[in-house]
């Protein structure tokens, strides 16, 4: 991936455990941000570029409703 709006440039395959890490219930923005210098932004920016429009709105959704529920999820 090329680096735009200071996002860093990636390699395919982190590409891929970063969206499978932000997919799963048990990583937090957190966890990606310390792995791979990932603000939860850019990670969102990464979804949104990598999903198809309605996987990455259905996800964003659980995220927040999710995130309403748990006071330190992502």
């Amino acid at each position: 991936m090329k680096k735009t709006a200071n996002m860093p440039v990636l390699a395919e395959e982190d590409i891929s455990e970063i969206v499978q890490m932000a997919l799963s219930d048990h990583d937090s923005f957190a966890q990606i941000e310390m792995l791979y210098g990932l603000s939860d932004s850019q990670v969102k920016t990464l979804m949104r570029k990598t999903l198809k429009r309605g996987s990455y709105e259905a996800w964003r959704k659980r995220v927040r409703q999710f995130g309403d529920r748990r006071a330190y999820y992502k």
